[in-house]
């Protein structure tokens, strides 16, 4: 039962999971509660072909470094309990909860619409992300491979493309990434979100360990791939204890700028986690919350922007000193940002168009 003063009633995690619940859309017409009790300790990976219309999504966000970036896939294996990429489920009409882990979708034709887009006469090239929504390199790339489709049409078309993963599945495409960079093309963030195994293995159950994911930071850096840390989310009296040892193991690592992301908590997110933490960590749960709330002007979340990623407050203002100072002393570049080459983008279907006019 659930009480006034805890609605989150414990639940036991599915084996390799990270949200405890699969509550309906928020588009959904009705609302019920789903039984976890009545699920099998293991829930299977569902994933379904899906065709793109479009592939290249667009972004005006000030706070936000880039204005181009492609999703290949649909939910996100890895079960991150706090990624803001949850809530999109629900355009699909699936739980942003276990939904998001497990029944995921992968668009089998990215790489022939991302060609068609290049191809346009209007488009004008700029860097594109990978893995601004969901990872890259989850899991399912193996099989699947639709990421290394797209790097591929990207060292065609000679186009920059900056990528954002948690994964060490990165490091099977290091030869493109390679002649990519050879020509200032590329770009890799990678994100450490803790070195702790135990709390890695209830926030972020089907990720690689810190240290697995340093160790690749390490083979990008020896092919002389351009690469940096993400440190995110940082979650008071969670994980904040350990940013100066992250960033100076990135530092080793051979990481050449670091940036940080506050926890946030949009949407379906705030209850999802919140149920998250008080099962996982019942007696930190009340400390945790209060001190996002102080960095949120005492809500769950602040969505303006120039706050959104750092929050407000005194905890946030200190985060953001500690921080700086770390990379100050590592003489890391204190952003993730770089600036790749856009001169040499020559799309093959608009060389031979002009051809064709001789």
């Amino acid at each position: 039962m659930k009480s006034e003063s805890n609605p989150y009633s414990p639940s036991s995690p599915r084996r390799g999971r990270a949200a405890r619940s699969n509550h309906e859309s928020r588009y959904s017409a009705t609302h019920s509660e789903w039984d976890i009790e009545s699920e099998p300790e293991s829930i299977v990976t569902e994933c379904l072909p899906e065709q793109a219309r479009s592939i290249i999504a667009r972004n005006s966000s000030p706070d936000i470094p880039f204005d181009q970036s492609i999703n290949p896939y649909r939910g996100c294996e890895h079960g991150c309990i706090y990624c803001y990429a949850r809530p999109t489920h629900a355009w699909l009409d699936l739980s942003p909860g276990l939904d998001f882990e497990t029944r995921l979708r992968h668009k089998v034709n990215a790489a022939e619409v991302l060609e068609r887009e290049l191809n346009n006469h209007r488009y004008q090239c700029s860097t594109i992300i990978l893995g601004a929504n969901t990872d890259p390199y989850q899991p399912i790339e193996r099989q699947y491979r639709i990421t290394r489709e797209l790097l591929e049409v990207m060292r065609t078309y000679r186009h920059p493309v900056s990528i954002i993963t948690k994964s060490t599945l990165i490091e099977r495409d290091i030869d493109l990434l390679a002649e990519l960079t050879a020509d200032n093309l590329c770009h890799v963030a990678i994100s450490v979100t803790t070195l702790d195994r135990s709390l890695k293995r209830a926030m972020e159950p089907r990720t690689a360990s810190g240290e697995a994911r340093l160790k690749t930071m390490a083979a990008l850096t020896a092919a002389g791939i351009p690469t940096s840390l993400l440190y995110a989310p940082v979650i008071p009296a969670l994980n904040d204890h350990e940013m100066e040892t992250i960033v100076a193991a990135a530092a080793d690592a051979g990481a050449e700028a670091a940036a940080y992301i506050l926890l946030r908590l949009p949407l379906e997110i705030r209850d999802l986690f919140e149920e998250w933490l008080r099962s996982s960590f019942p007696d930190r749960a009340d400390h945790v919350l209060s001190l996002v709330r102080q960095s949120r002007g005492g809500k769950d979340y602040d969505s303006r922007f120039g706050h959104r990623m750092r929050g407000t407050g005194q905890f946030a203002d200190l985060l953001s000193q500690r921080f700086k100072l770390a990379c100050r002393k590592l003489n890391l570049a204190n952003r993730e940002d770089r600036q790749l080459n856009t001169a040499l983008f020559r799309p093959p279907g608009k060389l031979g168009n002009q051809l064709g006019l001789f």
